[in-house]
């Protein structure tokens, strides 16, 4: 699988937790750094807004990857799907 196929609408992976999981590794590092800071009796300055960023990027990704997981699936594949065929469009007005 090419990278560009992560970007098709028929693509075996969720890109919505990727980017959730990425989201979340960041504030994890940024756990690890604040404890490892701290052991050495330094404060780690993380500016409040960055670290609530990523949190509602993790939320919102997880909680729409949720939601679309247990969505109708008919309705959601019916929504995706453009097959463009000249028969999907009805006969011709001749």
């Amino acid at each position: 699988m090419a990278f560009k196929d992560i970007f098709k609408n028929s693509s075996d992976y969720n890109e919505k937790t990727i980017i959730g999981f990425m989201s979340f590794a960041v504030m994890t590092l940024f756990a690890m750094a604040d404890i490892g800071t701290g052991i050495f009796g330094l404060k780690l300055e993380i500016q409040d807004f960055i670290y609530h960023g990523f949190e509602l990027i993790t939320l919102g990704s997880f909680g729409i990857a949720g939601v679309e997981k247990f969505s109708s699936t008919e309705h959601t594949k019916a929504k995706s799907q453009v097959t463009g065929k000249a028969e999907d469009f009805g006969p011709d007005p001749e």
